[in-house]
C-alpha cells in the first residue's frame, strides 16, 4: 500500500467546490491535501467511507494526536487554529467527549426545540416585515433575513445581548474563513473570548434560564466544567449555532430562486418544505469540510493508508453529492428524489446537537419567505454570487434578490 506524497492544494476562497470536490473525488478514496496555510491534511470525500470513519475508533478529535500540531508544525495564526484547538466538545474524546456534551444537550431536546417554534416564528415575521419596507429596490437576503434569524435564536438561548450580535457575528466569519491574516487570527481569538468572558461575568452577577446560566452553574457548583471548557463550549454552540443555519437558510433560498420548477412543486404544495431542507444539505451543504479528526493508528482505504499522527478532514460537501451513495444525478438539485441520509449533521458521537433546532428554523423560515414574497427573484445572474471564502463554511456572501420581481 501506498501512503500518498503528494498534495492537492484546496482552493482556500472556495472558489469551485463542488468542482474541485468532484476533482477530489476522482482520485481516490482518500487524498492528502494542502490546507490553507500549508498544513497538510487528508480528505475524505466518498459518503460509505465519511461515514464509517466518523464513527471509528481509530481516529480521535483531540489534537494531542496530532504529530504536526504536537511537532510544532502549525503556526499560531493559522485560519483554522480555533476549530482544532478551542476546548469543547469538538475537541474532546471519550469520556472527556460525553461529559462536555451532556452538559449542552439539554438545550436541545426535542422537547425544547419544539417549544421554541413560537419564538422562530414571531422573529422570522418581523424580519418578513422589515424586508417589506424596504420596498423594491434589491436586498440581500443574507444579511437581513437569513443571518439576523438564527443569530437572534441562538443569543436568546446564550443570553447574548442583542446589541452585541454583529460584533458576535462578525468574529465568527472571522474564524471560520480561510483566508483571515494571521494577526486577525489571533485578535479575533483574543477578541472573542474577551467578549464571552463579560457575558459569563454577567450571567454570573445575574443568572437566567439561558444556557450560559447553566453552564455557569455546572462550573461553579460541580466543578464539572473548567473556565477554558466554559469559554470554549460558548465559542462553540455561538458559531456553529447562528453559522450553520444562516448557510442553510441562504443555500436553500438560492437553489429555489435558480429552479424554478422545484419552486413551485414546493410552493403548490405538491412537495414538502422539508424536502427543500433535507435536499439543500446534501446537495449545498452549509459545511463544506470540518477539521479535524486524527489517526490513531496506520488506517489502510483502499491503495492508500492514512499514516498515525496525521490529520483527517471530513468533506461534508463532497460526500452529499457522491453518486456512489446518490446516484449518476447526485449533482442535480431535486426535491422529489428519495432521501438517503446525508452526512450534513455529521454521525457518529460527534453528531450536530443543533440539528433539529436549524432544521426547525429553516422548516418555518423558507415556507414564510415564499409566502410572503411569492415574486422573489435574485438581482443578479447566478454565477455572479461570490462563495464565502472558507473551507469549512459553505454558502455566497451575499444573496441579493427583488421581493417584488423585475
Amino acid at each position: 500500500m501506498d501512503t500518498q506524497t503528494s498534495l492537492f492544494r484546496l482552493d482556500a476562497s472556495a472558489g469551485d467546490l463542488h468542482g474541485e470536490n468532484e476533482r477530489l473525488r476522482a482520485i481516490g478514496p482518500a487524498v492528502r491535501v494542502r490546507l490553507p496555510g500549508g498544513v497538510p491534511a487528508w480528505v475524505i470525500t466518498r459518503h460509505e467511507l465519511l461515514q464509517e470513519l466518523l464513527a471509528d475508533p481509530r481516529t480521535a478529535k483531540d489534537p494531542a494526536h496530532w504529530s504536526a500540531w504536537r511537532a510544532g508544525e502549525v503556526p499560531e495564526g493559522w485560519p483554522l487554529i480555533s476549530m482544532v484547538t478551542n476546548p469543547g466538545m469538538t475537541t474532546a474524546d471519550g469520556e472527556e467527549h460525553r461529559r462536555l456534551r451532556d452538559l449542552v444537550t439539554q438545550a436541545f431536546t426535542a422537547r425544547r426545540v419544539t417549544a421554541m417554534r413560537p419564538r422562530v416564528e414571531a422573529i422570522t415575521l418581523r424580519l418578513l416585515d422589515a424586508l417589506a419596507e424596504r420596498g423594491g429596490d434589491a436586498v440581500d437576503l443574507r444579511r437581513h433575513f437569513a443571518y439576523p434569524l438564527p443569530m437572534a435564536v441562538i443569543g436568546d438561548l446564550l443570553g447574548v445581548p442583542e446589541e452585541r450580535f454583529d460584533e458576535f457575528r462578525n468574529l465568527s466569519v472571522s474564524l471560520t474563513s480561510s483566508v483571515t491574516p494571521s494577526e486577525e487570527t489571533i485578535a479575533t481569538q483574543r477578541r472573542l473570548h474577551a467578549l464571552l468572558t463579560d457575558l459569563v461575568a454577567a450571567r454570573r452577577e445575574r443568572p437566567g434560564e439561558d444556557l450560559t446560566s447553566h453552564l455557569i452553574a455546572a462550573r461553579d457548583d460541580g466543578d464539572r466544567l473548567s473556565e477554558p471548557e466554559l469559554i470554549g463550549t460558548l465559542i462553540l454552540v455561538l458559531v456553529a449555532g447562528h453559522g450553520t443555519t444562516l448557510n442553510l437558510i441562504t443555500n436553500a433560498t438560492a437553489a429555489l430562486l435558480t429552479h424554478p420548477a422545484q419552486r413551485a412543486a414546493v410552493t403548490t404544495g405538491r412537495l414538502p418544505w422539508d424536502a427543500v431542507v433535507e435536499e439543500t444539505l446534501r446537495w449545498d451543504s452549509p459545511v463544506a469540510h470540518f477539521p479535524l479528526r486524527y489517526a490513531l493508528d496506520d488506517i489502510p482505504l483502499g491503495t492508500v493508508v492514512i499514516p498515525r499522527g496525521e490529520a483527517i478532514l471530513a468533506s461534508y460537501a463532497a460526500a452529499g453529492r457522491d453518486p456512489g451513495r446518490f446516484g449518476a444525478d447526485a449533482a442535480e438539485f431535486d426535491i422529489a428524489r428519495p432521501r438517503p441520509k446525508h452526512l450534513s449533521f455529521g454521525h457518529g458521537p460527534h453528531y450536530c446537537l443543533g440539528a433539529a433546532l436549524a432544521r426547525l428554523e429553516a422548516g418555518i423560515a423558507l415556507p414564510a419567505l415564499f409566502r410572503r414574497f411569492p415574486h422573489l427573484e435574485l438581482a443578479v445572474p447566478r454565477a455572479e454570487l461570490v462563495p464565502v471564502p472558507s473551507i469549512v463554511s459553505n454558502s455566497v456572501q451575499t444573496l441579493p434578490a427583488t421581493l417584488y420581481g423585475r
